[in-house]
């Protein structure tokens, strides 16, 4: 752990809500998680957006970016007619060592594509994957790729799990992580050709704890720690848990506040309705780290809030205070013979 606050550079121009939701996540960040933000983006527009908050004591830096990527702009076209899109600063702050850490609530592609041609990947790793830590009955399940590459080769899947094995030893202490391929059927032979030539790759890995394949219902029933699949499967996975998470969670609070009765004993159970809720709200779970690049990249929600810039800097700080990619690298060093 480094004595000086953690250096976090976050895009203050990407995301629905920015850059008021953004700058208002990092001053919280600031004063809850005690790190130094460093909102990159057009300084006028940034320190208006501050005036609204009291930054008194706080270690806050405006680093200036002239342009801007949309979230209907193509991510690779824009970053190179944009050189100075703040995306692409925020990255670069890490790159030159300004910040040890970046966020981004934008477009995710942008983000992902910044991270890779700024940053570069880790050596062992052919193409980053975004991990998503999934709640569930027991221990958090990480599903990887939750969107980053919609085609795989079956040694992308051995990857993913090497690096998802890495990260749930370290950052949530998990002794032996157990790794499964998301598919179809529990059994043997089940699924398509990737997932049957992943299942032969990932059990041959003797560093693995390979538990064999998994089915979308074993994500939340703390049946495994790493899920691997291909960035198709796994956005899909993601955005229905999200759907049905936002359904039920609006069906509960009608049929809570549809009668006076009702909503006297919803009160009586707010507590438990909070905690609840904050379980399976992605603000409150801070986003995804892509893993794979030479640097610590939290990818936030497009439409996240400030307390999701908050939770996404807490997820920033503590990859970097876990070391999890000089470890992560080490392992996938080390697991080079296996592929």
């Amino acid at each position: 752990m480094t004595s000086q606050p953690i250096r976090v550079a976050i895009d203050a121009m990407g995301g629905d809500y920015a850059p008021a939701e953004i700058v208002r996540g990092a001053v919280l960040a600031a004063r809850e998680h005690h790190v130094t933000p460093l909102l990159v983006g057009p300084p006028a527009i940034v320190e208006e957006s501050l005036k609204a908050h009291d930054t008194r004591g706080l270690s806050i830096e405006i680093v200036a970016a002239s342009e801007v990527i949309d979230m209907g702009d193509s991510p690779t076209t824009s970053l190179r007619k944009k050189k100075d899109a703040s995306i692409s600063v925020t990255a670069r702050c890490v790159k030159n060592g300004n910040a040890q850490a970046m966020v981004a609530a934008g477009s995710t592609g942008a983000a992902m594509a910044a991270a890779l041609l700024t940053l570069g990947r880790l050596e062992g790793v052919d193409r980053p994957a975004i991990g998503v830590v999934l709640p569930s009955l027991a221990a958090p399940c990480l599903l990887l790729d939750a969107g980053a590459n919609a085609d795989c080769a079956p040694h992308m899947l051995l990857q993913f799990g090497r690096m998802g094995s890495v990260f749930m030893h370290n950052v949530y202490g998990v002794e032996r992580p157990r790794v499964g391929v998301l598919n179809i059927g529990e059994e043997l032979g089940k699924g398509n050709a990737l997932a049957h030539a992943a299942y032969e790759l990932l059990s041959q890995d003797p560093a693995l704890n390979f538990i064999g394949n998994i089915e979308g219902n074993d994500l939340f029933c703390g049946n495994a720690d790493v899920a691997v699949c291909d960035g198709f499967v796994g956005n899909v996975a993601l955005k229905s848990v999200e759907g049905v998470s936002k359904m039920l969670m609006t069906h509960l609070k009608q049929e809570l506040t549809a009668h006076w009765l009702t909503s006297l004993g919803a009160m009586m159970i707010k507590p438990a309705l909070r905690s609840a809720r904050g379980k399976v709200d992605p603000n409150e779970h801070g986003g995804a780290l892509l893993l794979g690049v030479r640097g610590v990249c939290v990818i936030a929600h497009g439409s996240s809030n400030a307390n999701a810039i908050v939770n996404a800097v807490r997820v920033a700080k503590h990859a970097v205070e876990s070391d999890v990619l000089g470890k992560m690298g080490g392992r996938l060093l080390e697991s080079a013979g296996c592929s």
